[in-house]
């Protein structure tokens, strides 16, 4: 097992949970986690876009932690694993380094949500890459 693949799993984990709060507690929690108004007046109004959004971005989260965790040797192994896991790092390691250009121009966001997210996508991509490379030997395609 690998601390840095069990931890990179429960930070996606922990990421896609907030999301499925969003849609439970609705509006503020939008607001709060930084959506963006027009997500969290959508909420408001009752549409269903800010949920659908909210719960591709849940499965697709929960799925990443997945694949962290079978990486660990924790649950059944995954297929695809090496190419799955690398490009889950790189897609954390880019939003991460993107969302930073993003602060002059935030998108209907505040600068500090491109902030905060970006430290820590980064944050869960390095722990990504470190437990890959630790584990790489053990993760051979099968």
């Amino acid at each position: 097992m690998n601390i840095f693949l069990i931890s990179a799993g429960a930070l996606s984990a922990i990421a896609a949970i907030l999301h499925l709060a969003c849609i439970y507690f609705g509006a503020s929690w939008y607001r709060f986690l930084g959506a963006g108004e027009q997500m969290a007046q959508l909420a408001e109004q009752g549409s269903t876009k800010p949920a659908m959004i909210t719960a591709g971005i849940f499965c697709v989260l929960s799925l990443w932690s997945l694949y962290a965790f079978s990486a660990a040797g924790i649950i059944v192994r995954l297929p695809f694993i090496k190419v799955v896991l690398l490009i889950i790092t790189a897609i954390y390691l880019i939003r991460g380094v993107a969302g930073l250009f993003l602060m002059a121009n935030p998108l209907g966001r505040t600068p500090e949500f491109w902030l905060w997210s970006s430290i820590i996508c980064l944050v869960i991509g390095i722990v990504h890459l470190i437990g890959i490379l630790q584990h790489w030997p053990y993760l051979t395609i099968k």
